[in-house]
């Protein structure tokens, strides 16, 4: 009989949540080096180099990867032979956890959960609660599998109920350009099959807590059916084409996991939830013995990349910019914003074009005449910081509100991540204005060109309120142009068809 006081898994919750906040799995970086070195296109090598230093730098200043700092999934596998010295439950005792690690005031996370989803979406102020997964296990410690998942790459999540003899391989190629860039690839696949539709998701999910092994899989042969599944599902998925951040390439997939579980002979419960650039998990175990220990890894894990921001790129100066100027600028282009930018997300946007449409004025400070929007929701600053990480957000859930904006306020462009859909496309091309992306996966290094920031609007609405940025030499990429032409369409299709040139070679 192990006794396990409730304040050691409060504390190694808390403990682990930060050390993921800003340390990289090993196995991770190791596989994003490899992807970087093999890789031939310059945009997806620039990106992947950016995704490398970014970590680096928040290994070195113990500061977030990604301003989205996840909802906090956890895992808990408690020996049926454990006692608990005090009277909190479970659940408590993990989001008291998450609830310390969120509000630490040398390393702030965001608060990104909102309760009453369907309704006042209320931001709960400390990432509170986390969800939570409990299976009773033989033995006497508590084994703790615990992850910050980004809603970006949550959102990409899909699940389907095949038929028996239908190809899971084909299934998750054929599904896999349908979830666009805003997962922030490369990354892992997390695959569940099996159960039923429920059982399956949560397969998927379980999957995308296993370390990254492709390379030895494939040194060594497989070893079964689902082995052999993986190598194919990983090789077919990156013979796509779609590569770092979605600008074409030939890596799309680092690795693709599976985990199954018997099901009825009538189906085949498959889902599929990819992992992002920000790739957080930790595991660890309690043994009566007091707080677990998280070592901090050696900075030789990361690699030293010279990357150099304004190798090729146009400088532009944000303040004096011209509807003539950005007209010139071609899908792929890299540019160096300096200058100032306004700020906003999806309920900033709401609440914007609301003003509009009621006849009242913009706030004091919100003048988007001329000037670019930033879809960001920042960490805040500590430590003497001008503003935490502040890496893009996913456009594309912008897009239903860009042709009023567009139309009402004379914004030139706007900066996010990813591709935009077909309503934002028409809305850039028909307002003659520009979509630009920066790398998402690189918040802390993003954060480096911003030399001062302040709230101009919406301060209630947290981390989505308005804010305008001062920025010196923040590296980003046209993805739009103002004809509509999109980087994250040519530059896929260009590397699918260079891979299957070279693939077709290879088999002659």
């Amino acid at each position: 009989m192990t006794l396990i006081r409730n304040e050691d898994l409060i504390q190694s919750v808390a403990d682990a949540l930060q050390y993921i906040s800003y340390y990289h799995p090993p196995d991770f970086i190791a596989a994003m080096h490899e992807a970087w070195k093999r890789e031939q296109s310059p945009a997806a090598r620039d990106a992947l180099a950016q995704i490398l230093v970014n970590s680096r730098l928040c290994a070195e200043g113990r500061r977030p990867i990604c301003q989205d700092t996840g909802i906090v999934t956890v895992f808990l596998d408690i020996g049926m032979d454990v006692r608990w010295e005090g009277d909190m439950p479970v659940a408590d005792m993990v989001n008291e956890g998450v609830r310390r690690a969120y509000l630490l005031p040398d390393n702030v996370l965001r608060a990104s959960i909102l309760a009453d989803p369907i309704g006042e979406r209320r931001n709960t102020g400390d990432n509170t609660p986390a969800v939570i997964h409990t299976r009773l296990v033989p033995g006497s410690t508590i084994h703790v599998r615990l992850a910050a998942k980004g809603g970006g790459s949550e959102n990409k999540a899909r699940m389907a109920m095949l038929n028996p003899s239908d190809s899971l391989a084909d299934w998750v190629v054929e599904t896999l350009p349908g979830m666009g860039a805003g997962w922030c690839p490369p990354g892992m696949l997390g695959i569940g099959v099996g159960g039923t539709a429920e059982q399956a998701v949560l397969l998927a999910k379980e999957a995308l807590m296993d370390s990254i092994d492709i390379h030895e899989v494939r040194e060594r042969g497989p070893r079964n059916r689902k082995e052999e599944l993986r190598l194919e599902i990983v090789d077919r998925a990156n013979r796509l084409g779609i590569g770092a951040q979605g600008l074409g390439g030939l890596t799309t997939v680092l690795d693709a996991k599976i985990l199954d579980y018997p099901t009825h002979a009538a189906s085949l419960p498959v889902a599929m939830i990819p992992n992002c650039a920000a790739t957080r998990h930790a595991h660890f175990t309690l043994d009566g013995s007091g707080v677990a220990e998280l070592r901090p890894p050696s900075l030789d894990q990361w690699p030293v990349l010279d990357w150099d921001a304004t190798a090729g790129s146009r400088k532009v100066n944000l303040d004096t910019v011209s509807r003539e100027e950005i007209a010139s600028w071609q899908p792929g282009d890299t540019l160096l914003l300096s200058g100032t930018l306004l700020t906003g997300r999806d309920a900033a946007h709401r609440r914007l074009l609301n003003m509009l449409d009621a006849g009242e004025p913009l706030p004091a400070g919100v003048n988007f005449e001329n000037r670019f929007i930033y879809y960001v929701g920042p960490v805040d600053p500590v430590r003497g910081e001008v503003i935490g990480p502040a890496g893009p957000t996913t456009a594309t859930r912008m897009d239903k509100f860009t042709d009023g904006l567009l139309a009402r306020t004379g914004i030139l462009g706007m900066i996010g991540k990813a591709e935009r859909g077909p309503v934002g496309v028409d809305a850039i091309r028909r307002h003659k204005a520009v979509y630009l992306i920066a790398v998402g996966g690189a918040a802390y290094l993003v954060s480096k060109a911003i030399r001062a920031a302040r709230v101009v609007a919406f301060e209630d609405l947290g981390m989505e309120a308005v804010h305008e940025f001062e920025v010196e030499d923040m590296p980003v990429t046209v993805a739009v142009d103002c004809h509509g032409g999109s980087v994250h369409e040519s530059g896929p299709e260009q590397w699918r068809r260079k891979i299957a040139e070279e693939h077709a070679i290879e088999v002659k």
